[in-house]
């Protein structure tokens, strides 16, 4: 079950492509990775159980992780850490990204959990 919607996506995405085929189901995954970036804590007590505070933050975050998955997902399900030809590297900026229990999400998919305060290590 996705978090978000499709007009939720189009809604916080600025600039999103509406001709995406696999949209639906980059929504579906960053909702697998926004739970398990909130240690299932959305699953465990159900996303209608929410506020609506808290499930407008998952939504904006599901969003923001379904672009990053769009864009850059063959490259994070990649298991190379580095990779350079003829002196010529690429890396996810440190500042821009985020990794959390194995998922690599973007700053602002993490700042939204974080204000939901569904993200804390602290919550049990």
């Amino acid at each position: 079950m996705s978090y978000a919607t499709v007009a939720d996506y189009f809604r916080y995405v600025p600039g999103a492509k509406p001709d995406d085929p696999g949209l639906a189901s980059h929504l579906e995954r960053a909702s697998d990775d926004v739970d398990a970036l909130c240690y299932g804590r959305i699953r465990k007590v159900g996303f209608d159980n929410l506020t609506d505070f808290q499930k407008e933050k998952v939504k904006k975050a599901v969003c923001h992780h379904a672009a990053f998955l769009a864009t850059y997902g063959d490259l994070v399900d990649s298991p190379l850490s580095s990779y350079g030809i003829n002196g010529v590297s690429m890396s996810f900026a440190a500042d821009r990204v985020v990794t959390q229990g194995g998922v690599t999400t973007t700053n602002a998919a993490m700042t939204q959990l974080r204000q939901s305060g569904l993200a804390s290590r602290l919550i049990p």
